[in-house]
């Protein structure tokens, strides 16, 4: 059985030059179905097409798999899961750990991961400064962000989560240059994304700490 969605994710897919097979697209459109379901009682996002839910939240989320390094993921201010349970599904080798205060988000992605058979993505609620939190859960290759507010902010609270070595990967629209620039003791890779059928600004900012 097809979904109604179906080919406008392959299209977009094969836009972004991304190997997905067609089990892990139609794996994505029933992470998006449930979403899209739990969104009414939840209020998990403000966009509530599932057309355009495809196209800001699925193919957004994919635009940044290509940049990512390899390693265990966590995922702050997860949301509904974006873009922490889209890798997830798409890598299902990596371990992913979605972060979010929100107890009916982390519900949702909690009941989604067991439903959709995502053994790769643990939902965890917790707020990212929480200390204790640092401590359970460890060190990551890699932490990105979607939502989060200012990108220096997010650099002050993610950083402790980093390996040595490790990469923040923060998503945003228009760049933060003035952001950007408070931030000296990190190199700073840009990336402009192209999103199929998104008129609009996308980037993803890959940060490392400076030796």
């Amino acid at each position: 059985m097809t979904h109604s969605l179906f080919a406008a994710l392959r299209r977009g897919v094969d836009q972004l030059q991304l190997d997905l097979s067609d089990q892990t697209l139609l794996h994505l459109l029933a992470y998006q179905d449930q979403l899209a379901l739990w969104n009414k009682a939840y209020n998990l996002t403000a966009v509530r097409d599932p057309k355009e839910m495809l196209i800001r939240h699925l193919l957004d989320s994919l635009a940044i798999l290509p940049h990512l390094p390899a390693g265990r993921l966590l995922d702050v201010g997860t949301g509904g899961g974006l873009p922490g349970m889209v890798i997830a599904i798409c890598q299902p080798e990596r371990e992913c750990v979605l972060l979010d205060s929100n107890g009916k988000k982390i519900r949702f992605l909690k009941q989604a991961a067991a439903d959709l058979k995502v053994p790769n993505a643990q939902a965890v609620q917790v707020r990212v400064e929480d200390q204790a939190a640092q401590a359970a859960l460890g060190k990551f290759e890699v932490v990105t962000s979607r939502a989060f507010a200012a990108l220096t902010d997010f650099v002050r609270d993610a950083q402790h989560y980093l390996t040595e070595h490790g990469t923040l990967a923060a998503m945003k629209a228009i760049l933060p240059t003035d952001e950007m620039e408070q931030l000296p003791n990190f190199s700073q890779q840009v990336i402009a994304l192209n999103v199929p059928n998104l008129q609009e600004e996308r980037h993803v900012i890959l940060l490392k700490r400076l030796p």
